[in-house]
């Protein structure tokens, strides 16, 4: 079994519960971040986002996990038609222990993650270790609590 970690981020319609129900289907989960509220980043003007990170034990590749990502994307009606534009699901895949991908599609460890708060402050949390000690900005990050307290409460952020 492999540690992977997943990236998930919404900014449209019910932002809460397309985030429980992505991670719901991801079978290999065995932690989830807090709930944080971030400022958009690049893009278009747009609404804040909710973020979490997820951690996998899982068997599956990063192409795998890419595919798996596309589909809850997919499942949640993501369209895909402005770069960094809002979305109702945003899967990446952040890092796979032991596994480097340099691909059109696909780049591992994600090229961006350590530059990014609404990636790095959750990330942390869970694996301390990848973080090292990050100390970019945190501007434009909230964290609105723990995963487990916020699906039990149904919580929107905002509401």
């Amino acid at each position: 079994m492999t540690r992977a970690f997943l990236g998930l981020g919404t900014n449209l319609g019910d932002r809460l519960g397309h985030l429980v129900t992505a991670v719901a289907a991801i079978e290999d989960a065995v932690a989830v971040s807090g709930v944080y509220e971030t400022d958009p980043v690049g893009g278009p003007d747009q609404g804040r986002y909710l973020n979490v990170v997820v951690e996998l034990d899982t068997r599956r590749s990063a192409r795998e996990l890419l595919a798996q990502g596309q589909a809850l994307e997919a499942d949640a009606g993501r369209v895909r038609e402005v770069r960094w534009g809002p979305r109702t699901l945003d899967v990446d895949v952040l890092w796979v222990d032991g596994e480097t991908v340099d691909e059109p599609d696909l780049e591992v460890p994600h090229p961006r993650m350590f530059e990014r708060a609404f990636v790095m402050v959750p990330l942390a949390e869970l694996a301390p270790d990848l973080a090292g000690g990050w100390a970019g900005d945190h501007d434009g990050v909230r964290r609105l609590g723990d995963w487990q307290e916020l699906v039990a409460r149904g919580l929107e952020a905002g509401s």
